[in-house]
């Protein structure tokens, strides 16, 4: 059975830093790549990066791009987000996700139940 569980969320002042973590298990954790999305009540959700099997790729959201930081440990079974210089729109629930083409195709079929970030202005 197949399980992907984020961590590390909470509520942080503007200009903070917060590092989420994604463990997945019951996959062949290098077959695939990894993403972050997040959802704000009232929007459609948003993909915020992606990084393929071998971490050699990684892409993000113009509204992201400069602050936040994907990574992996294949050894471990987990993806990292960290987020810097936050704002109080980037509070969301941030889920993460696995793609099983291994190249940020974007057909995601496991799910975590995400962890919400909050920030405080």
């Amino acid at each position: 059975q197949v399980q992907v569980a984020e961590s590390g969320g909470g509520l942080v002042q503007a200009g903070g830093s917060l590092r989420l973590s994604c463990t997945a298990s019951g996959l062949t954790f290098d077959d695939y790549a990894m993403g972050w999305f997040r959802r704000t009540p009232g929007k459609e959700r948003e993909g915020v990066s992606c990084i393929t099997w071998n971490g050699d790729q990684t892409s993000y959201a113009d509204s992201v791009k400069g602050r936040f930081t994907i990574s992996r440990d294949n050894a471990k079974n987990t993806l990292y987000l960290q987020m810097n210089s936050l704002k109080p729109e980037d509070t969301a629930m941030y889920y993460c996700a696995a793609d099983p083409s291994g190249i940020c195709i974007g057909e995601y079929n496991y799910w975590g139940q995400g962890t919400q970030v909050t920030v405080s202005s």
